[in-house]
């Protein structure tokens, strides 16, 4: 097993340590003083300022964990990684678990509600034409684009930012060529064999989430010994492959896969542990919106009555430095994270 390290030991008044016993998290608004080292089944606490004695590899992975991430510039539209964002979920799909049906065959009406959600705070609209549920229906790459394609257009031309939900590289082509600049693929570019090849062509920028079976679905189910530094370790792999073929490191942004082929043991683990995945280098998406887990842990609440659960876990990917948060409720968590963020700035300017 190879090294992982988790920031820990936040701390509010960084102002208080000597140099270089605190380091900043990604170039956000997060700052630590220690690392919990995981290496062969063993863990321990590092004070930042001994990360060296750790060697080569614990060095990588500082330097990916405090690097600030670059913002992606987006024709007219900027995406910034310096603080946490929220992505706007819109399915033009009948059977999405949280609102699926609710604007099939409505280009205009799902373009209206998606421009509401760039109003209410969202900095992405994520579109998405074919549902990922366990058990859902594969929808013919022609089908998936005739629903987002002319939402996207919309959306485009009023000026949101906008990503494709697809595991399709045809799917991918045509939204970009819609209008959408970000590619969003639940099978890290796995499913498709022409995806990789036509991202890089692209340039676009493109989120690579972990499932154990991306070419099934996703949602197979593993026994995990370590589910942090598994996923981990599959992400950095994949990560590196996609940069191989010519993205740009800067240009990746990773996902976890909460609820993708993972039991809610799983799923608390990758949540205590998110802060590992800054040693990728790269941006993490957090997508937990009234998934299965906030039911099993409140008496298996519903998906419309999961909405606080969905704001503890959006304040807890803050807490962690995750830059960017999917949802569908947009206005609450918006405001969620600007109260968060206002906490965290007066903290660091050193007033109570």
């Amino acid at each position: 097993m190879t090294l992982h390290l988790r920031p820990v030991h936040f701390v509010d008044a960084p102002f208080a340590y000597p140099d270089g016993h605190v380091a900043r998290l990604a170039g956000g608004m997060q700052r630590f003083a220690a690392y919990e080292a995981h290496d062969h089944g063993h863990r321990r606490v590092v004070p930042v300022a001994d990360i060296a004695q750790l060697g080569s590899r614990a060095a990588t992975l500082h330097a990916r964990i405090t690097a600030p991430r670059s913002s992606w510039v987006l024709g007219e539209r900027t995406l910034r990684f310096d603080q946490p964002q929220v992505a706007g979920i819109l399915n033009v799909t009948p059977d999405s678990f949280s609102d699926g049906g609710a604007h099939v065959d409505d280009p205009a009406g799902a373009a209206s509600a998606g421009m509401a959600l760039a109003a209410a705070g969202a900095a992405v609209i994520d579109v998405g034409g074919e549902s990922t549920r366990p058990g859902a229906a594969l929808v013919w790459e022609e089908d998936e684009a005739r629903r987002v394609v002319p939402v996207i257009e919309r959306l485009a031309r009023g000026g949101a930012l906008v990503s494709v939900d697809t595991r399709k590289a045809a799917v991918m082509e045509a939204a970009l060529a819609a209008g959408a600049g970000i590619v969003n693929d639940v099978s890290a570019l796995l499913w498709d064999d022409r995806a990789l090849d036509l991202v890089v062509r692209s340039g676009a920028p493109v989120v690579l989430m972990h499932s154990p079976d991306p070419k099934a679905g996703g949602h197979g189910r593993p026994m995990y010994r370590d589910v942090v530094g598994e996923v981990f370790d599959w992400l950095e792999a994949r990560v590196d492959a996609v940069v191989a073929a010519g993205v740009e490191r800067t240009r990746i942004m990773v996902d976890p896969g909460i609820g993708f082929g993972k039991s809610l043991a799983d799923n608390l683990a990758l949540l205590n542990g998110l802060a590992t995945f800054h040693g990728l280098g790269c941006p993490i998406m957090l997508g937990v919106s009234r998934k299965r887990l906030i039911g099993a842990l409140d008496n298996e609440a519903s998906v419309a009555d999961r909405l606080g659960g969905s704001i503890a876990l959006a304040v807890a990917g803050a807490q962690a430095g995750v830059q960017l948060i999917r949802v569908h409720d947009v206005a609450a968590t918006v405001q969620a994270l600007r109260v968060w963020r206002g906490m965290r700035d007066r903290s660091l300017a050193g007033t109570s």
